[in-house]
């Protein structure tokens, strides 16, 4: 029994092992030398483990320590996409940690604990292994918030996320104690069995209302959205890159499994809920990102919007819209690597530059950056016909073929509103005053242009060929919502 156990989650031990063996190499040699060996060797790590992840199963779902691990193909697409994403966000911190002194041999193996209650998260079929996934990440990225100990701004990040997070494990430890307290059970093969469309009683309805709520903090939904803001600025830009990728991706996905695992037969008791976050998000995010000047504060109101988009999908509580959200997700962090890369190329003398008026005629000195960055703008905005278009156009239509036409509209809506926002930074870039001196003509490395480049032209030909993604996620949809 210990044996299969340990085959199922046997990635999540390997990195796990991995991370603690590098950790205490390096605490007893050389340390904080061997920062950027260690660095490409978690990213080579996490590679091999997403390839073997994503190669090794055959669509059959298992289950471990009965039944509180999950691997299935939901599973399977989720760790693909945190452990590449992660990969890439490593790659490209290890210049600028370099540069600035912060590439220190925590660092990666903070990274690497944190993936590992990423994959846990997704693979949770239980309320205890969902917190214990969800503690093991925050806890890392509490600490890599304020991994700049000097700054003022990067220790208010760390704090304002550690205790807005601890707020938010309260609400979902709560509402978890109430599940389990009307359904008996923590397993979400039991609830699922008791939480039934109509017949929910009233306690286990405010358990779904708390549970929703702390999964909301990590998706940075409105109304839990007051930390992104403030941890987006404060934080060295790779950890904020960090924050827009992986954890996203892994939140969305635990958000799922928890509604479809657990309380996919009572889909109306908690389908309305979904969708006011999702319509709130998409508004909140549009309207506040307009009057931002500094490029990280946009991008933490632009992400807040982006999960209102990916909940629409989850709104739908249907496979296809599971497989929407999936698809939408993969889109998105793979506009964030690229997007973040640019924003790490944005340096004078070797400071980082975050005003977005510096962008100003900065085609002039780089016209390939510019172009490279005008195409991820465009499918951030959800310009047709940049893969982005149709990454919202996929939760679009589950939500229209789920009835919920109000949303459809509204998200229409608010997608016009935060056009605006994404096309202000193109204009700079290529119309009106000529400000380009404030940023360097070139330098920032080559691993950063190569990022830039490479996810803008996933965004073009992505658009003839989704690389297998689109299929993957109709598997992995298909496992999630039987």
């Amino acid at each position: 029994m210990i044996s299969s156990d340990i085959n199922v989650v046997l990635p999540e031990v390997v990195l796990a092992v991995y991370a603690m063996v590098a950790l205490l190499v390096a605490v007893y040699t050389t340390k904080d030398k061997m920062g950027g060996l260690l660095v490409w060797m978690t990213a080579a790590v996490m590679v091999v483990l997403a390839f073997w992840i994503g190669t090794s199963g055959d669509g059959a779902t298992r289950t471990a320590f009965n039944g509180m691990i999950i691997e299935d193909s939901f599973a399977r697409f989720a760790k693909v996409a945190i452990l590449l994403s992660a990969a890439a966000i490593l790659v490209m911190s290890e210049g600028y940690m370099q540069a600035r002194g912060l590439l220190r041999f925590e660092y990666p193996m903070l990274v690497a604990l944190s993936a590992v209650g990423m994959m846990i998260m997704v693979s949770a079929g239980d309320l205890m292994a969902l917190y214990m996934g969800l503690e093991l990440q925050s806890l890392a990225l509490y600490v890599v918030a304020s991994l700049r100990r000097d700054s003022v701004r990067s220790t208010e990040a760390g704090l304002k996320y550690f205790f807005l997070g601890a707020l938010s494990s309260g609400l979902l430890l709560y509402g978890a104690s109430l599940v389990y307290g009307y359904a008996g059970t923590t397993l979400f093969s039991g609830i699922i069995s008791v939480a039934q469309a109509g017949q929910t009683s009233l306690g286990l309805l405010f358990g779904i209302v708390f549970l929703i709520s702390g999964l909301a903090f990590k998706v940075s939904a409105v109304p839990f959205h007051m930390w992104t803001p403030d941890v987006y600025e404060g934080s060295p830009t790779p950890i904020t890159a960090f924050f827009a990728t992986a954890p996203k991706m892994a939140a969305m996905a635990l958000f799922a499994r928890v509604l479809h695992d657990a309380f996919g037969n009572a889909v109306s008791d908690w389908q309305q809920i979904i969708a006011l976050l999702s319509v709130l998000s998409m508004f909140l995010g549009a309207i506040a990102a307009i009057g931002q000047t500094n490029i990280k504060r946009l991008m933490a109101f632009s992400s807040i919007a982006h999960m209102g988009y990916a909940l629409m999908g989850l709104a739908a509580g249907t496979a296809l819209g599971v497989q929407a959200m999936l698809v939408y997700m993969a889109i998105y962090v793979t506009m964030n690597v690229g997007t973040f890369a640019f924003i790490l190329l944005m340096q004078k003398d070797g400071a980082p530059v975050t005003d977005i008026g510096a962008l100003k005629m900065y085609s002039r000195n780089n016209p390939a950056r510019a172009l490279a960055m005008l195409v991820l703008l465009f499918s951030l905005a959800g310009v047709p016909p940049m893969l982005g278009f149709f990454g919202k156009l996929y939760v679009l239509q589950a939500a229209y073929d789920a009835g919920l036409v109000w949303l459809v509209v509204a998200g229409m809506i608010a997608s016009v509103i935060g056009a605006y926002y994404y096309l202000r930074i193109v204009f700079y870039m290529y119309f009106g005053d000529d400000n380009s001196d404030q940023i360097d003509r070139s330098g920032g490395g080559g691993v950063l242009a190569g990022f830039l480049m490479a996810s803008a032209l996933i965004m073009v030909l992505g658009i003839a060929n989704m690389f297998g993604v689109e299929g993957a996620a109709a598997a992995a949809a298909g496992a999630l919502v039987n």
